[in-house]
């Protein structure tokens, strides 16, 4: 197994859709309260003190972390997700095992694209946050499964129900039919302290009921490419590091402090042979927390974009040395450029300022600031700290989502479910490109089926479902109205600049 270790230390984020990359906190804007595991349920459970040990320490002067394990570890399920093989063109097929699944908890799963079709099995565990039996669990833990079993540590067993799953965040929430569950409470994560002692929770190679435990060994560790070594979909900058031992079937379960409440999702490890070998990474509660909101409220995650093209400060010399020598500021993040209805733009803010911080909260780094906007939902409204040539303002922005809009979107809604913006041709182009008509994709959400389907920032439509479009707001009509309709496929033909023509055909109904 490779490294799955890459360096964050430059690059240029098109924050139109990393700064929405759909990971966000439990803390809201002045006026909103602060999430908890009772917060996003409405249950007025207010983290009782029957489910909240303090650290004790033992007769010989260590950590005690008994209490803080048995208060976790009923709350704490393990997962089998089962996909049933497919048929397709007059013959069966199985559902093609992504090697990188193996190392997240499926090792039971295995076989090639066309082997015998019998179901596959995999298996991880998930975290139950409420009474009423929602379950947090890593979104490769159950991708494409057509069954969900969860057993309880009693050996309870439960067929659990798919809300809704964020890819981008590697974050899914299932619910189980019942009530009076254990949980696990809610913690704050922005609070754990580098050093801290940590216990992780889980189902390693199927041995139930695992404890292990481990110290924060970093804070915001951006850039191991996240949910697949070697990259994939996820984009989170923020992971807590810990060397709480984290193996396969691990993903999914709890990541808690020495109070027994939940502050991560464990999720990923680094390692050269697929084992623990000394790394783990889990996703803050401040991320998880607000994404199994989102979806629990609305059925997909709210994507809040500021519209503007980043670096860190410290990058901006490599990327254009003349620029960097200007800089008043060694921390911080550098604005490089926006999007196309940026709303920092719109606010005042200008191409090399650099963000300083956001509600008066410092910002270091691109993945402080993506971790820092993205707590808060299209129509709120942040402030921005922002150096310009060594004077300091202060900018109000509002935020918005992908599409422009500060709308709420729903997941029936076509727009959230393509995750794409838009952007009208210049006349400059239609000649360039020797066309009357086309509309640019501005950029794409890496959760959306635009994306999904392969459709990357720059390709050029010419026509959807045969009709020809020549301005965003023609592109978004044609995809609203065919999200409503019964027959939900959009055919787009179109080029990319290159010359390259290309057809796609989604189905709005996956």
């Amino acid at each position: 197994m490779t490294k799955i270790w890459k360096s964050a230390s430059t690059y240029l984020v098109a924050a139109l859709i990393s700064i929405g990359a759909s990971y966000g906190t439990y803390s809201y804007l002045s006026n909103r309260a602060n999430y908890g595991s009772a917060d996003i349920f409405n249950y007025a459970q207010d983290f009782d003190q029957k489910n909240v040990h303090l650290a004790s320490l033992t007769a010989d002067g260590y950590p005690d972390f008994t209490k803080a394990a048995e208060s976790s570890i009923h709350a704490v399920v393990h997962i089998k997700s089962t996909v049933k093989a497919v048929e397709t063109a007059g013959r069966r097929q199985r559902q093609m095992v992504d090697p990188f699944e193996y190392f997240f908890g499926f090792g039971d799963r295995g076989g090639s694209e066309y082997a015998n079709p019998q179901p596959s099995v995999g298996y991880g565990s998930g975290v139950i946050i409420s009474k009423d039996g929602y379950v947090i669990t890593n979104n490769h833990v159950i991708d494409k499964a057509t069954e969900i079993e969860v057993t309880m540590n009693d050996n309870r067993k439960y067929t659990a129900k798919l809300i809704g799953a964020d890819p981008t965040t590697d974050i899914a929430l299932l619910k189980l039919e019942g009530n009076d569950f254990p949980y696990v409470p809610f913690g704050n994560s922005d609070d754990l302290k580098v050093g801290e002692w940590v216990l992780a929770v889980g189902n390693p190679f199927n041995l139930t009921s695992t404890v292990t435990a481990g110290i924060v060994s970093a804070k915001g560790r951006g850039g191991i490419g996240a949910g697949k070594p070697g990259g994939g979909d996820m984009t989170i900058q923020s992971f807590i590091q810990t060397d709480a031992a984290i193996n396969p079937g691990n993903s999914g379960g709890a990541l808690v402090n020495t109070n027994g409440q939940l502050i991560g999702i464990n999720t990923a490890i680094y390692s050269q042979t697929g084992n623990f070998a000394g790394y783990g990474f889990a996703v803050p509660i401040s991320i998880a927390g607000k994404v199994v909101a989102d979806i629990k409220e609305f059925g997909t995650v709210q994507r809040a974009v500021l519209g503007v093209m980043i670096s860190d400060v410290s990058a901006v010399d490599d990327i254009n040395p003349e620029k960097a020598k200007a800089l008043k500021v060694k921390e911080g993040v550098y604005v490089g450029g926006f999007a196309d209805r940026s709303p920092a733009k719109e606010a005042g803010v200008l191409e090399g300022d650099v963000i300083v911080a956001v509600n008066k909260t410092k910002v270091r780094s691109v993945g402080e600031l993506q971790d820092l906007v993205n707590r808060y939902r299209p129509g709120d409204k942040v402030e921005l700290t922002i150096n310009r040539n060594g004077d300091t303002k202060s900018v109000n922005v509002v935020l918005k989502n992908s599409s422009g809009s500060t709308s709420v979107v729903k997941k029936t809604d076509g727009l959230a479910a393509v995750g794409a913006a838009f952007k009208k041709l210049t006349e400059e182009q239609k000649k360039q490109y020797g066309v009357s008509y086309g509309v640019e994709v501005a950029g794409v959400d890496d959760g959306g089926k635009f994306k999904k389907e392969g459709i990357s920032k720059g390709f050029i439509i010419m026509k959807i479902n045969n009709a020809s479009v020549s301005s965003p707001d023609e592109v978004e009509q044609i995809i609203d109205a065919v999200s409503k309709s019964q027959d939900k496929g959009l055919f787009i033909s179109g080029f990319y600049p290159n010359g390259r023509t290309k057809y796609y055909a989604i189905d709005l109904n996956e």
